[in-house]
């Protein structure tokens, strides 16, 4: 990919921010369409519904690892320079902030990203949900919360265990990741199949992982053919988030991080636009719960999310595409802290129904 004509005709900048916006487009088009989304993933793994959200979500982590790890097999990408595994990583951070963003993601009914696709669709809860993140994450990311993020983030780090690459501690080569994406497709074909997926769905899903894996794609060719080094990045939200914060209030120019959120934004308001998904969705429709747990959901992923270094796309499928430890006990952490929380739910719900039905024998 030869992007230095694009680079000398509208600079390093806007080539990042263009690169952004594109695949920012090609996410919000897929999520929208496919639903994709962590939480209901978990939900569905639990029971709580059938299994086309695991399904769409399993296909979306298969083709990013799949994906990702051939691009590395073929030297097409190296990551070795990317902050996972330039620096050492907080594995204390990963897995506190992973159970918090886990918790916040089921009070708030949907994490990051998928709070960015409702938004776009008209769901207000989804807006003020996300605005609430975004300060938050401001705030652990460069302001009043650095230093509880770095009390809890300093206790262990990938330092201590010699490395934040799975491979590397296993004693494998690269070809055992290639085996590893190629088993987990198999594992989510068989899934699609169980849940009588739609192919349009699992396509959806297939494309978001591919757009992840495009984008380190993308940002690795960026990187070495700017004048000034940038490390190669591929999707997230709950950083972009932040830094687009920092613009706001500071001044300074967009880029990669910009790109992605208004593309997300915009893919997911053309995509539901089209499909006639669009509508407004407030606090009063029946069965919402209350703002306040809301809030609170987003207050926890917007510390969480920047704790544990990435949001469900962040880490679970950029971070866990490059199979870094951090990442991938980031994800767990985060489907660990979304389960519990279902479970207190689950249970709250049947004492209430219980303690109703008394009421109405009596």
């Amino acid at each position: 990919m030869d992007l230095v004509p694009l680079i000398e005709l509208i600079g390093e900048p806007y080539t990042a921010l263009v690169g952004g916006l594109v695949l920012g487009l090609a996410f919000g088009v897929f999520a929208q369409r496919s639903r994709y989304c962590t939480r209901s993933a978990v939900l569905s793994a639990m029971g709580e519904s059938d299994l086309k959200p695991l399904a769409t979500w399993a296909a979306g982590f298969a083709a990013a690892i799949l994906a990702v790890q051939a691009l590395l097999g073929a030297d097409m990408i190296d990551v070795s320079e990317t902050r996972f595994f330039s620096t050492a990583q907080s594995l204390s951070g990963a897995i506190a902030g992973g159970l918090l963003f886990g918790v916040g993601m089921v009070l708030a009914r949907g994490c990051v990203s998928r709070l960015l696709v409702l938004s776009a669709s008209g769901n207000l809860r989804g807006i003020f949900s996300i605005l609430i993140i975004a300060v938050t994450a401001l705030a652990t990311y460069s302001g009043v919360l650095v230093p509880l993020r770095d009390s809890i983030g300093g206790v262990w780090s990938t330092a201590a265990i010699g490395g934040n690459d799975l491979l590397v501690h296993t004693g494998l080569e690269r070809w055992a990741g290639i085996a590893l994406g190629g088993v987990l497709a198999v594992i989510a074909l068989g899934f699609a199949l169980k849940a009588r997926l739609s192919v349009s769905r699992l396509f959806g899903g297939v494309m978001i992982g591919l757009t992840v894996a495009a984008g380190w794609y993308f940002t690795w060719q960026l990187s070495t053919q700017v004048f000034e080094p940038i490390q190669a990045e591929s999707l997230s939200f709950i950083r972009p988030l932040a830094t687009s914060g920092e613009l706001a209030l500071e001044g300074g120019f967009a880029g990669l991080d910009q790109g992605v959120l208004i593309g997300a934004v915009l893919g997911a308001f053309v995509a539901a636009l089209l499909s006639g998904e669009f509508r407004i969705s407030t606090f009063s429709e029946p069965g919402v719960p209350s703002i306040w747990r809301y809030a609170a959901g987003s207050v926890l992923m917007g510390f969480g999310g920047i704790l544990a270094v990435g949001c469900t796309i962040g880490a679970g499928l950029t971070g866990g595409s490059v199979l870094a430890v951090s990442s991938l006990l980031g994800l767990a952490s985060m489907i660990t802290g979304a389960a519990l929380t279902q479970l207190v739910l689950r249970s709250f719900a049947s004492q209430q129904a219980g303690s109703s039905a008394i009421i109405a024998a009596e």
